[in-house]
């Protein structure tokens, strides 16, 4: 039988020569790898030589291994940190938003007890106050100045007490409820209150405007001796203020006095003391008719009564007067 044309056979010899030394070598590194294993086993000391050396020889490559797993973590470290330091700044945007809301209403809170502590100190004062109240509403846009106080007739409030905050003087009371009253505020232009300025003894009026400042009129016309920024406070005059409460302070100066501001705005105030008036008896007295009057009166009722005497005589004369029968007295003779 012939061999086929494409095989020769030189190059079958060659190939089945090297598949056999390809069998001898993989068997003799089969032996060798066992051989060196059992020796491992049974003196691992034998190796720890050429271990040592294999690892310096290893040692670059793995730094540069671990440098670029280095790397590689702190790029994907960034982009995390990237995408977490957004939320974790609007996290924290929200929580000083809230602190700032915080922070305000503390504020908020320590000058209501900065204001509660100055009321408590001006009822611990000589003159103790009817009631405490809180100011409830007031008028800004009318020509007339109100205010509305939580304190009524239940409470002890009368008409005509003063009303005061630790700032100053806000006005009287006008009209009393069972558990509110109408006060008049200094600003009205019926309101008038006898002042003095605080270092001497210069004396005025303080008129409302109606526009939230007062009109100080002198007493003494003359020389006007007020200076921007002079504190005026009640005189006491009068006796329905007790002397000595704040009242305003002088912004501008005009020919026979000056205008002045509030010390206690209304609008800022949240409680306010009811206090008695400082001499009911002057105040009484005040209001009390005068003797002219009392005079004129007891005149008008005198004519009245003459102009009715005329009258009662008619009707006198017009009665049948009583018979009188004389009395005969006996004679001796009878």
């Amino acid at each position: 039988m012939a061999l086929p044309s494409g095989r020769r056979p030189g190059s079958n010899r060659k190939a089945q020569l090297g598949l056999f030394a390809g069998y001898l070598l993989a068997g003799g590194g089969a032996l060798l790898g066992a051989a060196l294993l059992a020796l491992s086993l049974f003196r691992p000391e034998t190796f720890a030589g050429l271990r040592s050396m294999a690892a310096d020889i290893a040692s670059p490559a793995g730094q540069a291994g671990a440098g670029g797993r280095m790397a590689t973590q702190n790029v994907f470290d960034a982009i995390a940190g990237y995408y977490r330091a957004g939320s974790r700044n609007a996290e924290l945007r929200d929580e000083v938003r809230i602190a700032r809301v915080k922070l305000a209403e503390a504020e908020a809170l320590r000058r209501e007890n900065m204001r509660l502590k100055a009321v408590l100190r001006l009822a611990d004062g000589e003159t103790r106050p009817v009631a405490t109240a809180r100011l409830i509403g007031s008028t800004a846009a009318s020509t007339r100045r109100f205010a509305w106080i939580s304190a009524g007739r239940q409470d002890g409030v009368r008409p005509g007490m003063p009303v005061s905050s630790p700032l100053g003087l806000i006005g009287r009371v006008l009209e009393t409820g069972r558990h509110s009253s109408r006060v008049l505020l200094l600003t009205d232009p019926e309101s008038m209150v006898p002042v003095r300025r605080a270092t001497d003894d210069v004396v005025a009026f303080a008129e409302g405007r109606a526009d939230g400042l007062l009109r100080l009129r002198l007493v003494n016309l003359g020389i006007n001796p007020m200076k921007k920024g002079d504190v005026f406070v009640t005189s006491g005059a009068g006796g329905l203020f007790r002397p000595g409460i704040a009242v305003a302070l002088v912004t501008g100066i005009t020919r026979d006095g000056g205008i002045a501001q509030l010390l206690s705005n209304p609008a800022a105030t949240d409680v306010v003391l009811v206090e008695p008036i400082w001499q009911p008896q002057a105040v009484a007295a005040s209001q009390a008719p005068s003797i002219a009057e009392v005079e004129e009166t007891d005149a008008v009722e005198s004519a009245s009564a003459i102009a009715a005497t005329p009258s009662t005589a008619t009707d006198s004369a017009a009665a049948p007067s009583p018979q009188i029968t004389p009395v005969v007295e006996p004679q001796d003779g009878d």
